[in-house]
């Protein structure tokens, strides 16, 4: 599929948007007293965020690609 270059620009600011926000979810529950009681939620956090790094390294992969072809 192709994606216009403003598409995927506004695609990884709003992923970095919502990973800034996952990071802080992940220390707010390691900061608990009892994190351990969080575990689940802090691993689906760091999943999230693995997976959210991965999709920002592959659209910047894209607009890199775009704009060699401009």
């Amino acid at each position: 599929m192709k994606f216009d270059v403003s598409k995927l620009v506004e695609a990884k600011r709003q992923i970095d948007s919502t990973l800034h926000k996952l990071r802080q979810t992940v220390k707010t529950f390691e900061a608990k007293e009892n994190a351990s009681r969080y575990k689940s939620q802090i691993t689906l956090a760091k999943r999230r965020i693995q997976a959210f790094e991965i999709s920002v390294a592959l659209i910047e992969r894209e607009i890199k690609e775009a704009e060699k072809k401009s």
